[in-house]
């Protein structure tokens, strides 16, 4: 089989199995009585990615061949999550058991995508391939995995229970095995002068360089805008079925497939990377990312999923976001792939995982849930604390109603307004001087 189909399936499945949970999750545990512990969740992938993806791009640089590593990754990550999903469908949510399966497998999953893009670049290159031409249409097909997952979730109604951790279980079953049939990705076997370089820490020397020290605390403040939307989108749209004058909208009813518009946007902007790397460099790139998440942000604060406006920003919203992810997500880890030592490229691969999906969503996803929290949540609390919890099908009072709906507003504009900031800051401190390519 040629070798960028058989990259292409890879990708297909990494994201199939992260969508199939990762934008509905939120709906499942707010339904289960842990609105207010949706955040630890998000927050856990961001804990583990401070060491794990570092750790095992560690092990893949030196013992063990990347490709089997990706395997046995996925394979430990989708038993755990089949465990979380088996004391999700108890009568009783214990949070405990379910947050600790939870956690084990996003330990192995996390670092699967710094891992997987070690693979491709490396299969790539082995074939004489341009890694900045050839990735983006590989990598889109990893958006179209998650699209495809997250459509299934929703129209069989996966997003509202447990079944969406069994449904992602399986997917990554498949993956693992699959990964086992993946060309050879040998760890390097030049023997380590230290002790530091056997432990694969010489990538963190990369930030005694300033310009990549920047281009990572930066990589770590854009990264605390990831998880955001992910975590609360779809328990916002969704809301909007316990809001007067609201309830009942194609639009609420269907949230994943209305989130799913963003990974439509995303299969575009991933095809106009190569052009717009080459043309304008990545800090123009990242910076272009940096003001879509605050449109990203904006929109959300002013849209609603029942009116014909409130869609238009919505849909907008939507759309900006290949634009706010790719531009950052994809660009950043081709930038690190040019920047580094082929000796600690699968180490710097993770360390710059640590800082978006470490860091930076573990910091951004709790300061979310604390905002929410204040703005959001403190309406429906001191409801359900006087007349208990809403029953399914009603309505929360039209006070009541509007104080939720201009909390979401409100959190939705700080988020933009701490993007804006970044952006501002990154335009003035991070130096890059781009050539552009004829």
């Amino acid at each position: 089989m040629n070798i960028k189909i058989r990259l292409t399936v890879m990708n297909f499945f990494q994201f199939a199995v992260w969508g199939a949970y990762l934008t509905s999750m939120g709906t499942f545990l707010a339904g289960a009585g842990l609105a207010e512990k949706i955040g630890w969740f998000y927050a856990a992938q961001g804990f583990v990615s401070l060491f794990m993806p570092a750790v095992i791009g560690i092990i893949a640089d030196r013992w063990v061949p990347a490709q089997k590593l990706l395997g046995i990754c996925h394979l430990l990550a989708a038993a755990a999550m089949s465990g979380a999903a088996y004391f999700g469908s108890l009568p009783q949510v214990n949070f405990a058991a379910v947050f600790g399966m939870y956690l084990l497998s996003v330990a192995f999953y996390m670092p699967t995508l710094a891992l997987s893009n070690s693979v491709a670049y490396t299969v790539l290159r082995q074939n004489n391939f341009n890694t900045v031409s050839a990735f983006p249409p590989i990598r889109v097909f990893g958006t179209v995995g998650f699209i495809c997952a997250m459509l299934v979730s929703n129209f069989t109604g996966f997003q509202n229970t447990y079944a969406q951790w069994y449904f992602s279980g399986v997917l990554g079953l498949f993956l693992g095995l699959y990964c086992f049939t993946l060309p050879n990705c040998p760890a390097c076997a030049v023997g380590a002068k230290s002790l530091s370089e056997a432990l694969g820490l010489k990538a963190f020397a990369l930030f005694k360089e300033k310009k990549m020290a920047i281009f990572f605390i930066f990589s770590m403040l854009l990264g605390m805008s990831l998880q955001i939307t992910n975590a609360y989108a779809n328990p916002f749209i969704n809301g909007f079925n316990s809001l007067a004058g609201f309830a009942g909208s194609w639009g609420a009813n269907n949230a994943n497939a209305l989130i799913s518009l963003s990974q439509m946007s995303e299969t575009l902007c991933i095809l106009l990377i190569p052009f717009f790397l080459k043309r304008f460099g990545i800090k123009k790139v990242m910076l272009i990312s940096m003001f879509a998440w605050v449109l990203r942000f904006g929109f959300f604060g002013i849209g609603n999923p029942s009116t014909f406006s409130g869609i238009v920003f919505l849909v907008l919203s939507m759309i900006v976001y290949g634009v706010a992810f790719d531009f950052f997500n994809v660009s950043g880890s081709l930038y690190v792939d040019k920047e580094t030592d082929p000796s600690i490229r699968s180490s710097a691969q993770g360390v710059f995982m640590l800082m978006t999906n470490g860091f930076g969503a573990m910091i951004g996803t709790m300061g979310a849930q604390w905002v929410i929290n204040k703005l959001v949540n403190v309406h429906i609390n001191a409801y359900t604390a006087e007349y208990g919890a809403l029953s399914s099908g009603s309505v929360y009072p039209a006070e009541v109603s509007q104080a939720i709906r201009n909390g979401w507003s409100e959190s939705w504009f700080i988020f933009a307004g701490f993007s804006l900031l970044v952006a501002v800051l990154f335009a003035w401190v991070f130096k890059y001087k781009h050539v552009p390519e004829a």
